[in-house]
């Protein structure tokens, strides 16, 4: 039985020479500006008869498969009756540190464009040429070589020797998994309520190619309920590739679960997870650099035995079967996790795969895109998220620190650092006595200096890893990257902290950047417990009116959450006179309803005050609390404390908003009520009120989305750890006079609505 294998030129000589140059990803350069600039200034010097980015396709016949490759190529040079395919790259550092006569892998990619061009035209003959540019400098290298036909088609049947496996791996692959998803049946006895009307709304929404924003409460399953008709979808051919985003490690391993689940059903489908590098990563320290790691070095000679091993294998690719193989190889785990994603139906992920500029994966081409599901679970967190995302800040103190450690060792750096510091000097003292201002724009003296600094930063960094500078360099990067971004959507503005003065670039609406990302993907599911009023995420998350969106409405009986709302103030004015009957409040709940409690502050200064008035009240409860940069296993412990059927009460005192006001699973009597302090509204502060003053502008409610929105959001996600199914029960206590009052009082799930007042 023939097969084909559609694949672009570039994916597949990236294959067979992996990534090619080693120093392309694991040294710690990077390059400043897009090489796209680079490529259009070498094409506007090509003569009238020369053209650029010519389309090629051909299908080449390899034993049982045709392979249907396809590109672009950069030019297409005309002399006389010669014609020539030209290669250009661009390069950041000196053309004379190129190795040899060329990359491998640009050499493949001109020779197959090279084969397909001869081929369509009958040539016996052609040359291919590699035009190396400077970023920086524009100044130019060049290689070229003259090929008969007879030997393209001997290295095209090389390369296709090399891919050959890994292809007839992923055919019999992907005709397993078709198969298996077509036949899968929902993993779970019976849809809990609403989880049919959630799992057909994403089925349409891909159906239809759409994007989805849906409201879907907590405790029905939506993990199960978004995967498993993206995965039916790609057993009818639709989709190819899902991405399942996240924001928590706890909701990573909820998805993993997921798939365990269906593959135990008869799913055949794999999945990777991927996680931060500085958390995977072998050694000590995460340097990449092949002289420091033995992970690094030589990656590229055992990567492709690694991933055809694990994809051979394994199904389920979490963190620890990532690092099993990692070891086995002796390669970096997570540049292979990264390679992985390309090999894999489904990747589990951070949002900022997708979304962050920096780490955003590169690889994935437009054709790819329009086969891919996006699943964004808890897809609230991703306004602050964006707004983290797309901006950027460079401070003083970087600058006057890297002055004083390059004096006399580094002339260039020092004398860099100290023209950066002065500018700042200068604004400092233009601004005197002011703690914030903003400014209209960034000087074009200080992004001259900048992209100076990071030129210089470069070539110091060749010659070995020096911490600080190399943190100031990608930081300078990122700052100059978004610099090319700002537009309507942002505010600069200084602020002085102590002695330091920090510049930043704040994106206070991240919705178009996120819409502009999520362009080209088959459908995108933003979902979450909390998406609400749905209207202002869409707003800013970059919806549009051709949306769906829908509301499940929550499966659990009213009889199953007693609500209580005590009208004490939490304003910070009030805190010192309430934080008494706070806890007094606190005490008769514990009292009168005896088990284990999880009970939420605005902020942790708060939380310790109503503490130590708690123990005064109450020496029997035992405590437990949460603290400040807890690591994964303190998390743990702390989770753990909460039993079934204590024989003492407990209550448990954490931050809103924090690590367990979300993505927490207490179920059954391991928890008995939640207590909220507070509205949830963020501090005030000179960054929320641009954003109220923002959205002011636009005709909007400022306050709301500043204040409100996002408070009450982390009220309803602390109160959503009490229900998790049919059998849970438990009461929430609401403690704040505000949520009597509009707009509070109407943002409350519905299921609260019935509350007394105590």
């Amino acid at each position: 039985m023939a097969h084909e294998v559609n694949i672009s030129v570039r994916s597949l000589v990236e294959y067979v020479y992996s990534s090619g140059s080693i120093d392309s990803r694991f040294r710690s350069q990077s390059t400043l500006v897009d090489g796209t600039r680079a490529h259009q200034k070498i094409q506007k010097t090509y003569k009238k008869e020369d053209q650029k980015e010519v389309y090629l396709r051909a299908e080449i016949r390899y034993e049982d498969i045709t392979f249907i490759v396809d590109g672009r190529c950069d030019g297409l040079l005309v002399d006389n009756e010669t014609i020539t395919i030209d290669e250009i790259k661009s390069f950041s550092k000196p053309l004379d540190q190129i190795e040899g006569d060329g990359s491998p892998v640009h050499w493949a990619q001109a020779k197959m464009y090279a084969y397909m061009y001869a081929r369509d035209h009958q040539l016996t003959e052609i040359s291919v040429q590699l035009t190396y540019v400077h970023l920086e400098t524009d100044q130019k290298k060049y290689f070229k070589q003259s090929l008969t036909f007879s030997e393209l088609e001997l290295y095209v049947k090389k390369v296709l020797d090399m891919y050959a496996p890994y292809a007839k791996l992923q055919i019999q692959h992907q005709a397993n998994r078709n198969q298996s998803c077509k036949e899968l049946p929902f993993p779970f006895e019976a849809y809990r309520e609403g989880q049919r009307k959630l799992a057909g709304a994403v089925y349409k929404t891909i159906l239809d190619e759409k994007n989805l924003f849906a409201k879907a409460p907590t405790g029905i399953g939506k993990t199960i309920s978004t995967l498993f008709p993206s995965v039916k979808a790609v057993g009818e051919g639709l989709v190819n590739r899902l991405f399942y985003l996240t924001a928590k490690t706890t909701t990573r391993k909820t998805a993993e679960e997921a798939f365990s689940r269906m593959e135990a059903h008869g799913l055949c489908m794999k999945s990777v997870t991927l996680t931060a590098k500085d958390k995977i990563c072998f050694k000590e320290e995460a340097k990449c650099n092949p002289e420091y790691c033995e992970f690094a070095n030589g990656y590229y000679d055992r990567i492709n035995g690694a991933i055809l091993d694990i994809l051979t294998l394994e199904t389920c690719m979490n963190r620890d079967v990532i690092e099993a193989y990692a070891r086995k190889h002796q390669i970096c785990p997570f540049e292979f996790s990264i390679d992985l994603v390309y090999s894999v139906d489904a990747i589990i992920c951070d949002y900022n795969y997708i979304f962050d500029p920096k780490v955003a994966l590169k690889r994935l081409w437009q054709e790819q895109k329009k086969s891919t599901v996006i699943l964004i679970d808890e897809a609230h967190n991703l306004v602050d998220r964006g707004r983290e995302m797309f901006s950027a800040s460079i401070q003083k103190d970087m600058f006057l620190q890297l002055k004083k450690e390059t004096k006399g060792i580094h002339q260039t750096i020092y004398e860099m650092s100290n023209r950066i510091n002065s500018w700042f000097l200068s604004l400092k003292k233009a601004h005197e006595g002011k703690k914030e201002f903003i400014l209209e724009e960034v000087d074009e003296s200080l992004k001259l200096l900048l992209e100076q600094f990071n030129e210089a930063a470069e070539q110091v960094l060749k010659e070995g890893n020096l911490p600080v500078l190399l943190d100031t360099y990608f930081k300078v990067l990122h700052f100059l990257k978004i610099m090319e971004m700002l537009d309507a959507h942002y505010v600069i503005y200084v602020e002085k902290q102590r002695n330091d003065f920090v510049l930043n670039l704040f994106c206070i609406d991240p919705s178009s950047f996120i819409q502009q990302i999520g362009q080209g993907f088959r459908s995108i599911v933003f979902f979450s417990a909390t998406l609400s009023p749905l209207r202002y995420y869409q707003d800013i998350l970059g919806g549009d009116a051709d949306d769906f969106v829908t509301t499940i409405p929550s499966p659990f009986k009213k009889e199953q959450v007693e609500v209580l709302v005590k009208p004490l103030s939490t304003r910070y004015r009030d805190r010192e006179q309430t934080k008494e009957q706070i806890a007094f409040t606190v005490n008769s709940l514990i009292k009168q309803k005896q088990g284990n409690y999880l009970i939420f502050f605005p902020s942790y200064q708060y939380l310790m005050a109503v503490y130590e008035e708690f123990k005064k009240l109450d020496p029997y409860t035992d405590t437990i609390l949460q603290d400040v940069g807890m690591s994964e296993m303190d998390r743990e412990n702390f989770l753990a404390a909460f039993q079934p059927n204590p024989s003492k009460p407990l209550a448990g005192f954490t931050v809103l908003g924090g690590v367990f006001s979300e993505g927490v699973d207490l179920p059954g009597d391991r928890i008995t009520g939640v207590m909220v302090v507070g509205v949830g509204l963020p501090q005030l502060c000179f960054e929320r009120n641009l954003i109220k003053q923002h959205f002011d502008h636009k005709g909007k409610n400022g306050y709301n989305y500043a204040y409100v929105f996002p408070g009450m959001n982390k009220v309803q996600q602390a109160g959503g750890r009490l229900i998790r199914s049919e059998s849970d029960h438990g009461t929430i206590l609401l403690i704040d006079d505000r949520f009597l009052q509009l707009p509070y009082h109407a943002l409350l799930p519905e299921e609260w609505q019935s509350f007394t007042t105590i």
